[in-house]
């Protein structure tokens, strides 16, 4: 396969009249995005596409730089940029986010799936009635606030949706799964000895996800969506949309992780699943509950959230005080604990991510790929990876940017998805 390093390998910024301008050639398609007049911030952005070129020496592939584009406020238009030397990537200007009055409303609801189970979510841009709809999902230990940014500004022209997992953000349960002889206020929840009834199968997995974004789409979008993933959300997205291809119209991978979960599922794996005593069921068994404890103590600690931020978000000019606050208030539901405990002993999905993408392949999923470069958790090589087997896929790396670049270059995010 022939490897190029460039903005973008098929897209091309083409001025329009009076205030627009858009980015051709993203897997997204998301239409026509306006001008907004705001600051400008310089990023890297390198983007891998497939063309013929130079051998990079000594790479099984061959590496060529071709053309990177500039972003000016409203000034966009084709550029005559120069070809660049092979590794190296154009720095771009891409204009800031809307605020106050220019940008989008968010409003919040509850859905209910199931007895007991009501899922948090947020939307914005429902007035774009023809427009495109998009579903947001967030990584592990957030939730639909870390897409603020995004429902804000891709709002005034989309309709945009996110979501809290179930047993994450503000859809953990709101009745404990398995209540405790011993009433007391610091108790956690999920530490008793029976479940109740609407607990006796709920597992927080991958599974489980995946059947909620389906059904949310289905009750509450009511259409098919572009679907977009940051990390653990960009394993489900793509899950999903190899379990229910009818239901999207591509999927944007944004830092996702390429695996999750450690244990068999019984589905694929019914012996050796039977070999672990414990599957993410309610209640905690007892030796569950004295690890959960000791483990949640270190994790939840505030000053153990400020270092996980620290090294996820590669500019700690960033403000992530809002984020901070955010997961700082999620740690102290009384749910939090055993729900963690839950998720960590879930077992593995029914398939792959390797095999997801060459279902999705096999469907006709148009799959975007954007990678913070200084990831330290999931590095660029796991999208090239993804890239390889899907080599028409757009790949894109933003620098400086860490594990969450939906929300440290939200401005790159969103000019690379219109």
């Amino acid at each position: 396969m022939e490897v190029v390093s460039c903005s973008h390998s098929c897209s091309a910024l083409h001025q329009t009249p009076a205030s627009t301008w858009r980015l051709r050639g993203s897997a997204l398609g998301l239409g026509l995005g306006h001008a907004r007049p705001s600051r400008t911030r310089r990023y890297t952005v390198a983007c891998v596409g497939t063309t013929s070129g130079a051998s990079n020496p000594g790479g099984s592939g061959k590496v060529h730089a071709a053309q990177g584009f500039h972003v000016s406020d409203v000034d966009a238009a084709l550029q005559g940029i120069p070809s660049m030397k092979a590794g190296e990537a154009e720095r771009v200007m891409i204009q800031g986010l809307p605020e106050g009055p220019d940008s989008s409303p968010i409003s919040t609801g509850f859905w209910e799936w199931k007895p007991k189970l009501t899922v948090y979510y947020e939307r914005s841009g429902m007035k774009n009635s023809k427009a495109p709809a998009v579903l947001f999902l967030p990584g592990f230990g957030v939730g639909t606030f870390h897409f603020e940014k995004q429902l804000r500004d891709l709002g005034r022209d989309h309709r945009v949706w996110t979501m809290d997992f179930l047993g994450q953000g503000m859809s953990l349960p709101g009745e404990d799964p398995a209540p405790s002889s011993i009433a007391s206020e610091d108790a956690f929840w999920g530490f008793g000895q029976d479940s109740q009834p609407w607990a006796e199968e709920l597992v927080y997995s991958v599974d489980l996800w995946q059947n909620q974004v389906q059904h949310f789409i289905e009750e509450v979008i009511r259409e098919p969506v572009y679907i977009v993933g940051n990390s653990l959300g960009g394993f489900v997205a793509l899950y999903f949309a190899a379990s229910s291809p009818h239901l999207v119209k591509g999927v944007t991978l944004l830092n996702a992780t390429p695996f999750w979960g450690f244990f068999p599922n019984p589905a694929t794996s019914p012996r050796l699943s039977k070999i672990f005593p414990w599957a993410g069921t309610f209640p905690l068994p007892s030796f569950v509950r004295k690890i959960t404890e000791a483990v949640w103590q270190k994790i939840s600690d505030p000053k153990s959230i400020q270092d996980i931020l620290k090294q996820v978000y590669a500019d700690h000019s960033t403000n992530v005080d809002k984020v901070f606050s955010r997961i700082v208030e999620i740690t102290q539901h009384p749910a939090a604990a055993a729900s963690f405990a839950s998720i960590m002993f879930a077992p593995r999905g029914q398939i792959s991510f390797q095999e997801a993408i060459s279902r999705c392949q096999d469907q006709g999923i148009p799959i975007s790929l954007m990678y913070g470069r200084e990831d330290p958790w999931i590095r660029p090589i796991w999208g090239l990876k993804v890239k390889q087997q899907v080599p028409e896929a757009p790949y894109y790396e933003i620098s400086p940017a860490g594990h969450c670049p939906h929300d440290e270059v939200p401005e790159v995010r969103i000019v690379l998805c219109l």
